[in-house]
C-alpha cells in the first residue's frame, strides 16, 4: 500500500498518456496475440503454454479493496480479481490482509483495533474464496498449489502486511499460522512490536529488530511462515537474514539503485538475500521503478529484473506487484491481465528456464523451504 500521489498532477499526466494508452490498446486487444508473439521465440514454449504462463505474484492489496468497496473478488472493479488472474495467466496468487493501523486506519475509514481488523480481513477472504470454487482453491503448501492446477484451479496463498496484530503476543503467530497464513511482513510503515519502518534518515533506518522481533522470526521458521522484509528497516533485514533458518522474501520492493526509494534494496542487501536462497518480488509501483515517475512502464519492470539477476542471481527473482496498493501509477500494461505484455518484453533478455523461476519456481522452491 503507497501513498497516494497529488490527484492533480495524475490528472494531467493522464491527459497526456491519453494516446499513449489507447495506442496500447490496438496492439494489445486480446492477450492470446501477445501470448502468441512470446511463444515466437521459441518453438518449445508453443508445446507447453500452460507450463510456462504460471504466474505466482508474492503481493497484492485487493482484500483492502473488496473490504472498502464490497465488490467481489471475482469480477470486482479492481486492478486484479479472479477472472483478471485467470486471463492473466496465475497459478497462484498472494493476497495480503494489510493490518491498517494509526493515521492510515483513519484514512481509510476503519477504527477497529489491528487485531479485529485482521479478524474481519480473514474472514472477508475465506468467504470470497469459498464463493469462487470453480476459479480457485487455498494453498498451504507448494504441494497443494500442484494439487489444485491438476483441477484446473488457481491457489490463494492467505499472507499479512504488517504484524503489528500479533501486539507482542507469540501465540497470535500461531493462531494465523492456523487460520491458513503463511507469510508475514515484520513491518509496514511504523513501528510495531517487532521492529522499526524504512526510513530516509539513517540513523533509524539502522535500528534492527526488538527482542521481541527475534523470538517472532523463530517461531516463524519453527511454523513455516515465510518471513518477509519488505517495509522493514535495513538493520531489521540485516538481523532476519542473520536469524532466519530458512529462505526469507521481500515481497515487493526493487532495486534501490535503480529507485532510490527507501524501501528499495541496496546491492549489498541483494546480495545477502541471493545468499540465503531468498527472493524480491518486483514491485509495480512508478516511483519504485524510477524516481519520480508516474508511469510504471514495462520497460522499467525488465529493467530490475535484469539489474537483480546481475546482483543476486537469477533465482533471487520473482513477482510482487502491489496491485491495488500503488495508487497513482498509471499502468502501461492495465491490470493484472496485461501480464503477458510484461513476459513478452521479459522474454527479450531471460531464457525460457529462467523465465520459468521467474514466473514460479523460485517462490515455489521458498515456499517449500519454509511450509512444505
Amino acid at each position: 500500500m503507497q501513498p497516494v500521489l497529488h490527484r492533480k498532477l495524475i490528472a494531467g499526466v493522464r491527459h497526456v498518456l491519453l494516446f499513449f494508452r489507447q495506442s496500447v490498446m490496438i496492439v494489445s486487444v486480446q492477450s492470446g496475440i501477445v501470448l502468441a508473439r512470446y511463444c515466437a521465440h521459441d518453438p518449445d514454449l508453443r508445446k507447453r503454454k500452460e507450463e510456462y504462463m504460471k504466474i505466482i505474484d508474492m503481493h497484492c492489496d485487493t482484500l483492502l479493496e473488496c473490504y472498502q468497496k464490497k465488490q467481489p473478488l471475482r469480477n470486482g472493479p479492481y486492478q486484479i480479481n479472479l477472472e483478471k488472474l485467470k486471463k492473466g495467466g496465475c497459478l497462484a496468487q498472494c493476497f495480503a490482509i494489510f493490518v491498517v493501523s494509526h493515521d492510515t486506519a483513519d484514512r481509510c475509514g476503519i477504527s477497529l483495533a489491528p487485531y479485529d481488523f485482521y479478524l474481519e480481513m480473514a474472514e472477508l477472504y475465506r468467504k470470497e474464496i469459498e464463493n469462487n470454487p470453480d476459479l480457485i482453491a487455498p494453498a498451504l503448501c507448494a504441494e497443494d498449489i500442484a494439487k489444485n492446477q491438476a483441477k484446473g484451479l488457481m491457489s490463494s496463498i492467505l499472507t499479512i502486511e504488517d504484524a503489528v496484530a500479533v501486539d507482542g503476543r507469540i501465540e497470535r503467530i500461531d493462531e494465523f499460522f492456523s487460520d491458513g497464513v503463511r507469510m508475514m511482513s515484520l513491518t509496514w510503515n511504523y513501528e510495531n512490536c517487532i521492529g522499526y519502518p524504512n526510513s530516509v534518515d539513517p540513523r533509524l533506518h539502522a535500528k534492527g529488530l526488538k527482542s521481541f522481533g527475534i523470538q517472532a522470526v523463530e517461531r516463524m521458521n519453527e511454523l513455516g511462515m515465510i518471513i518477509d522484509v519488505s517495509h522493514l528497516t535495513e538493520g531489521g533485514f540485516d538481523d532476519a537474514i542473520r536469524l532466519s533458518s530458512k529462505p526469507l522474501i521481500a515481497s515487493h520492493s526493487c532495486a534501490r539503485a535503480l529507485g532510490s526509494h527507501q524501501r528499495n534494496l541496496t546491492d549489498r542487501q541483494l546480495k545477502l538475500l541471493g545468499e540465503k536462497g531468498g527472493i524480491v518480488g518486483i514491485n509495480f509501483c512508478a516511483p519504485f521503478l524510477e524516481d519520480h515517475a508516474v508511469l510504471s512502464s514495462i520497460e522499467n519492470i525488465v529493467k530490475h529484473m535484469v539489474y537483480i539477476k546481475e546482483k543476486a542471481g537469477i533465482e533471487a527473482l520473482a513477482w510482487g506487484s502491489d496491485l491495488d496498493g500503488i495508487d497513482g501509477s498509471i499502468l502501461e500494461y492495465e491490470d493484472y491481465a496485461g501480464f503477458p505484455r510484461i513476459l513478452e518484453a521479459l522474454s527479450m533478455h531471460f531464457k525460457p528456464d529462467e523465465l520459468d523461476r521467474i514466473n514460479h519456481g523460485n517462490f515455489l522452491r521458498v515456499f517449500r523451504d519454509n511450509a512444505g
